[in-house]
């Protein structure tokens, strides 16, 4: 069974940075898509960016110009990048990646913003 495994969140102050890595336990070349999500207690969880198995990459109008994505295939990684961080982005991120079909996700990491 693939695993996805989430690091990087932390407490951090308003316009502050992160970089939130996703490793996979198996190879990455197949997945067509990766990505993160995002979730707060109450909320939907919502689609915060997501990268292309050609490095094609969306991200969602809340966080363009913010935040990045990248994936580095070699390594089994993807990388979610986050700047000028508000309080409002305070959430569990998730990363996903989908193979043939299947859904996988990791169990998330939290990235709390003081003001």
């Amino acid at each position: 069974q693939m695993q996805l495994v989430e690091s990087g969140g932390d407490l951090v102050q308003s316009g502050g940075f992160l970089r939130l890595p996703c490793a996979a336990s198996s190879d990455t070349y197949s997945f067509e898509l990766m990505g993160w999500y995002r979730q707060t207690p109450g909320k939907k969880r919502e689609l915060v960016a997501r990268i292309s198995r050609d490095g094609g990459s969306n991200l969602v109008s809340s966080v363009k110009g913010r935040f990045g994505i990248s994936r580095d295939d070699s390594e089994n990684m993807m990388f979610l990048y986050l700047s000028s961080l508000k309080p409002n982005d305070t959430a569990v991120y998730l990363c996903y990646a989908d193979d043939n079909g299947q859904r996988y996700w990791g169990q998330g990491t939290q990235v709390t913003v003081s003001s």
